[in-house]
């Protein structure tokens, strides 16, 4: 992979080394209160709507090995933006940074990396289980819908991290 920066800070900051912000992109992000962002870690995703107008939604992600992966029904409005164009962006805050990742959505359907994202989920406190080419569980976030629930994986293209803690910062790293 190939990754090109470009320092978008306007103060003088030095651009934030790449290396830090693949160190939380591969990291667990939880959603318990206290443990991030602004004390704590919401994932944002937002897709295009038809009409072209953006829809944003909060949602839990799972991180592995470097991918992030997220689940939604495939009746909701996410899920339906998707199916029609894949492009999107997620954003989160986290102390040293917030990030906003542009890219694509993937469906997954391969059986092993279906099994792998169900375990990251659990580990996470999700009981997922795989039940055909999607997930199933007792209970999901209200703004899933009923199960089962497809999986999808981000791939970005762009991701800006924005410093919210010394040495501050803003930074483009353009990912091909």
């Amino acid at each position: 992979m190939t990754i090109t920066q470009r320092n978008l800070d306007g103060y003088g900051a030095e651009a934030i080394d790449w290396a830090r912000v693949k160190d939380v992109l591969g990291a667990q992000l939880t959603q318990a209160p206290g443990t991030g962002g602004p004390e704590r870690h919401t994932p944002w995703l937002t897709t295009i709507n038809p009409d072209g107008t953006p829809h944003v939604t909060p949602l839990g992600v799972v991180q592995l090995n470097g991918a992030w992966y997220f689940s939604s029904g495939p009746a909701t409005r996410k899920s339906r933006n998707l199916d029609r164009d894949p492009r999107c962006v997620v954003s989160v805050a986290t102390h040293p940074f917030d990030l906003v990742i542009e890219g694509a959505a993937e469906r997954v359907a391969d059986d092993n990396e279906l099994a792998s994202v169900a375990d990251a989920f659990v580990n996470d406190g999700w009981p997922a289980e795989v039940a055909g080419d999607a997930l199933t569980a007792e209970f999901s976030a209200p703004s899933a819908g009923p199960p089962p629930w497809y999986v999808y994986r981000i791939k970005p293209s762009t991701v800006f991290a924005l410093g919210t803690s010394e040495p501050f910062g803003a930074t483009r790293f353009d990912l091909s």
